[in-house]
């Protein structure tokens, strides 16, 4: 007995905590990816916002 409890018992509390910690570790990581796919996501889109902003401009240099 540890703590007055049988061992069993503090074994599943040491599980509950332990798999707290785990989906923590799991959803924090989850997050930076997700962080990173919008991170590239937005550097393509800004990309195609220059070259569409070049191409009107070269357009307006030929009709001028």
């Amino acid at each position: 007995m540890i703590f007055g409890m049988p061992w069993w018992v503090f074994m599943i509390i040491l599980f509950i905590f332990f798999s707290g910690y785990m989906s923590f570790r799991a959803m924090r990581a989850e997050r930076r990816l997700e962080n990173h796919y919008i991170e590239q996501d937005g550097q393509v889109f800004l990309q195609r916002m220059e070259e569409e902003r070049e191409r009107r401009h070269k357009q307006a240099e030929e009709v001028n």
